[in-house]
């Protein structure tokens, strides 16, 4: 029997050719990103819903490392970015000191914002409301930057994804500077609404982030490692064998038929963030 079926394996063609290769995990993320729609160049999409176009003037707040405001940039967009850390505003400055659209990074860490009222036509903030001691505050001021009509991208860490990895991560991540607030979806949808904003649509995303942060923090516990400062600067290449290997799989899912399909329905069953599209009305007014 063990001769049949090794003579079966020998002769046996993949359906599909596969990766062999180590894939980096942020390039997975980023193609996985794609498939949900995020990034799209063909439509000027940056998120469904979200367009931009090269007369909008964008507010990304909390821009990280910066990939939404590099997209608007390359859109030829009008991009003010905004973060508390100097470093990212000063990284990206440079990374966008050729793109076509005009551009001003803003290093700030207090209310209110130092920006004027109705200024911005496109308002970003992503996985940043987490953070603060009162998003109800934030929003606020993000709302009284919009002008009427404004469209909003606003994204939070799913709850499913927060409350499977307590109890893992250290007790430090679910508490300032990081994760201070965990939102489940009424929450979200409250907290957005009460601010004046009007939903337009809502999406799950990031089954693989989600499984992916699970096993940094397995291989962050098992190294013996300390979170003494926020998570997020911590998470940085070269990244664990574990981690690589998951990228790697993942990458190989999704290059099957059925990939993208599995994708959807494992980012509807454990999503690592909730991501909603908002307007501010018309008329201004709460």
């Amino acid at each position: 029997m063990r001769m049949i079926w090794n003579r079966f394996m020998r002769r046996r063609k993949p359906a599909v050719q596969m990766v062999r290769h180590t894939v980096d995990s942020r390039y997975c993320g980023l193609h996985d990103a794609v498939l949900s729609g995020w990034f799209n160049n063909e439509t000027g999409e940056l998120h469904p819903n979200f367009p931009i176009r090269s007369a909008d003037r964008v507010l990304d707040f909390g821009c990280g490392a910066g990939g939404a405001t590099q997209f608007c940039a390359r859109h030829r967009a009008n991009v003010t970015f905004l973060d508390s850390d100097e470093g990212k505003i000063t990284h990206l400055n440079h990374l966008l000191r050729d793109s076509a659209g005009s551009h001003l990074g803003i290093v700030n860490q207090a209310l209110p914002l130092p920006l004027g009222d109705a200024c911005f036509n496109r308002i970003i903030a992503q996985e940043v409301l987490e953070h603060v001691d009162e998003p109800s505050a934030v929003l606020a001021e993000l709302y009284r930057v919009g002008e009427p009509g404004a469209l909003y991208l606003l994204a939070v860490p799913h709850a499913r994804s927060e409350r499977l990895q307590q109890g893992i991560a250290p007790d430090s991540h679910f508490a300032a500077p990081n994760h201070q607030h965990v939102f489940d979806e009424a929450m979200f949808t409250d907290l957005v609404q009460d601010s004046g904003l009007e939903i337009v649509s809502r999406h799950d995303f990031g089954f693989y982030w989600a499984f992916w942060m699970m096993l940094y923090w397995a291989d962050f516990q098992a190294e013996g490692k300390q979170l003494d400062a926020a998570t997020h600067d911590l998470i940085a290449p070269p990244y664990a064998e574990l981690l690589n290997d998951w990228a790697t799989l993942w990458q190989q899912l999704l290059q099957l038929p059925a990939g993208p399909a599995i994708k959807r329905r494992l980012d509807a069953l454990l999503p690592k963030s909730q991501i909603v599209v908002a307007r501010k009305p018309l008329s201004g007014s709460r």
